[in-house]
This record gives C-alpha cells, structure tokens and sequence, in this order.
C-alpha cells in the first residue's frame, strides 16, 4: 500500500517572496521607462503589440461598425431624396425665372428700338402697352393703358418701331382704342418713296396688306416701293413708313391697277406702341389736364390743313 506525502505548507509561499517581486518589478519598470523616455527602444516593442492586437480590436468594433453602416446608408438616402426634391424645385423655379428674363430682355430690345426709332422725331412721345385685343375678327382695334390723363386725343398717329400703327379712335381717362391701319375700316393717305406719286392705303382685315385700289395702270408703282404717310390728313405726319408694296397686276382694260402692300409694323406681334404728338407742344397742354383732349386738337390741326392752301392762288 503506497502512501502519499503531503506537504503542508501554503504553494503561495513558495519562491521568492511578494514584497521582493514587487521591489523587482516596479525596478525594471522605471528603468523600462526611463529608456524608453530618452532613447525610445520600446516604439518596435507598441509597434508589433499593436500589429498582434489589432485584430481584436477588429473583431470588437465590427458590430458597431455594421450598425453604424446599415443606419447611416438609410439616413444618407433619406437625405439624398430630400436634398435631390429640394433641388428639383429650385430647377423648376430657375427655370421659370429665366423664361421671365428672356421675356424681359425681349420686352427691352422692343423698347429700346421704339426710342430708338423716335429719337428723330424731335416731337413730345409717349410709350403705351397693349392690354386687350379685339377677338371680332373684323375689326382690327386694341386697347392701350394710357388715356386722357396722359394727354392722349382722338386720331392720335400710333407707331412702333418699324412703322405706322394705326390712330386712336376713343378716348377715355385711363384707355384708349387704337384701330389699326390693316381694319377695313381704316385708310391712310401715302405716297411712293421713290417718285412721290400719292394715293391712299385702305385695309382689308389683314394684318399682312394693304390695298392701294386709286392707282392707274399708267402710274410709276412696282414691287418692294416704300410707301410713306402724306400728312395730307392732317392726322399722321408726312414722311413715317406704312408699308412696301408686294403686288402689283395691271390689266390694259381696267383703269386701275390692283396693287397690294404688305404694313411695315408687326400689328400681329407688338406690345409696346408709341403715341406722337406732332403739333406744338402749346397746342397739347390743355390735353393733359382735362377730359375732352379731341376739342384742343382741331385748333392746331387748322393751321397743317391751311398751309397747301395758300399758294393756290399764286398759281
């Protein structure tokens, strides 16, 4: 029968004793330290601990990186469709901004060739915007937002920049109507640029011609000839473009030719017109500041009616 020795004294008491493996530690420690302190010989030892380490610290920080993941691609979607709607709006409101600008810049170009074609007619102007047109097919008559209170009369001559427009026929304080040259109602007294030959330019209820049905077959007229007013009415003044002639058929056996023109002003297209004043500037004044402006007009037409008068008995 074998028997086993026991020992009984404690396992931790054997070796070296505690106090003396503590003294021995936290000797090497300050060396390990002062060492590393001045010369740096442990930066290898952290690089290769933290090389061991580093897939511990991986397999620890995988689950918060995951979750960090999967929320952020939601709230990086969810932001991207806010940011990418808010953008489409702003596309959408650009957009119209810019068809707002081009019309602005049109809008100018016009107005900037109506003053530039009366900066010759050295007499009292006034720019009016069209605000209504009529839809009566027949008659060729819009509405512009200036009236009497402006100084606007009745038969006032109406221009754009490219030509004679039409003349007001109705005056209230804040309107007025302008026919057209192209109404069939209308007709102007014109005469041929080129060799002075006059005649009268009647409407026909198409914005695109006139026609001239006083002229012989034997007069000077052809085709691309400008027309120009007269001012033998006493309502528009001589020498402003109404139109160019575009046909002309002459038959032997008729007295008259059939001439066609077509009006220099775009009376399709125009929104912005301008008002003349031709006569004196003392003759106007009252037109401004009271109601009936057409009963000032007459006294300063005389005068224009008169003048080819006078020399007739000379003659």
């Amino acid at each position: 029968m074998v028997t086993l020795s026991s020992d009984s004294r404690p396992i931790i008491g054997r070796g070296p004793p505690l106090g003396a493996r503590l003294f021995f530690l936290s000797v090497l420690s300050i060396v390990v330290m002062v060492a590393d302190h001045r010369n740096l010989y442990m930066d290898s030892a952290r690089q290769w601990m933290g090389l061991l380490t580093q897939p511990f610290y991986a397999v620890v920080q995988a689950p918060a990186q995951a979750w960090n993941w999967l929320t952020g691609s939601f709230a990086d979607r969810d932001t991207l469709q806010r940011d990418n709607k808010k953008l489409n709006e702003e596309l959408r409101v650009a957009r119209v901004k810019l068809l707002r600008f081009d019309s602005l810049v049109e809008e100018n170009t016009r107005l900037r060739a109506i003053r530039e074609a009366s900066q010759g007619i050295g007499q009292r102007t006034l720019i009016a915007e069209i605000v209504k047109v009529d839809v009566d097919p027949l008659r060729h008559r819009v509405r512009i937002n200036k009236g009497s209170l402006d100084g606007v009369f009745k038969d006032q001559p109406v221009l754009d920049a490219f030509g004679i427009v039409g003349q007001v026929t109705r005056v209230d304080r804040y309107g007025a109507e302008v026919i057209l040259i192209s109404d069939a109602a209308h007709a102007i007294p014109v005469q041929i640029n080129r060799n002075g030959i006059r005649s009268i330019a009647v409407g026909v209820g198409d914005v695109r011609k006139l026609s001239l049905p006083y002229l012989t077959v034997e007069s000077d007229n052809k085709v691309g000839d400008l027309l120009v007013s007269s001012g033998l009415d006493g309502i528009f003044p001589a020498g402003y473009p109404v139109a160019t002639i575009t046909s002309v058929k002459r038959d032997p056996a008729e007295t008259f030719a059939v001439v066609e023109a077509k009006p220099l002003a775009q009376l399709d297209r125009i929104r912005e017109v301008l008002l003349l004043w031709h006569d004196q500037p003392a003759a106007i004044q009252p037109a401004a500041a009271t109601e009936p402006p057409a009963a000032a007009q007459p006294p300063a037409a005389k005068p224009a009616v008169e003048k080819p008068t006078t020399p007739s008995p000379a003659e």
